[in-house]
């Protein structure tokens, strides 16, 4: 049977000093995202949903929360579903224009193709790929969704669709609390990517 896998950025985060907050524990929603949530969680209420998987981080728990009890599920921790790794974390500039103001960073920078700032494209893949076939397995032929970060979403789907990982990071579709959804054939595999923005309402003005 085929199956469907939405994969779910979380929702917007309480950050008024503009902090790349990484894998940095303690994280939350704020109540533009925690509204975001509840937005697609009253989407999410057409799908059959048989599992729910999120990174372990606590903007993803959140977020996944009342998804969860639409479904009345229970949230399933994955690390492969973790924020890429970053060593700019704790800054207050983001990768992309802002880096480039800060001479002792671009030394980092070097090779686009393999971020020496962080976690190589290869591995967020490989990982995202298996949560996505975890949640393929757990949710025993109904759909699933996972609830995860920008960049590993946005690498996971330039590489289904044949894309270059090289990018500006301003120009990834993957707004918060957008959902990529991906659609798997009989055999379980990969076949199509479809792209929703239940909350497209809430996001803030650019």
């Amino acid at each position: 049977m085929a199956q469907t896998i939405h994969v779910m950025r979380h929702g917007e985060v309480e950050n008024p000093e503009k902090i790349l907050y990484g894998r940095q524990p303690g994280w939350r929603l704020s109540q533009r995202g925690q509204e975001m949530a509840r937005v697609v969680a009253e989407w999410s209420k057409d799908l059959d949903l048989g599992a729910i998987h999120a990174s372990p981080l606590q903007r993803a728990q959140e977020t996944a929360a009342p998804v969860a009890a639409a479904h009345n599920l229970q949230i399933q921790t994955d690390p492969n579903l973790i924020e890429a790794a970053n060593i700019f974390e704790g800054k207050k500039f983001e990768l992309g224009s802002g880096v480039l103001r800060h001479p002792s960073a671009w030394r980092h920078l070097r090779n686009p193709w393999k971020p020496s700032w962080g976690e190589p494209y290869t591995e967020q893949i490989e990982r995202m790929l298996a949560g996505v076939f975890a949640a393929r397995d757990a949710a025993n032929g109904k759909d699933a969704l996972i609830v995860s970060h920008q960049l590993p979403i946005w690498i996971l789907r330039s590489a289904v669709e044949g894309r270059s990982m090289l990018h500006d990071p301003r120009k990834r579709i993957c707004t918060l609390a957008s959902v990529t959804s991906l659609h798997l054939d009989e055999g379980g595999m990969i076949s199509g990517v479809s792209y929703h923005e239940p909350a497209k309402h809430l996001l803030p003005p650019k």
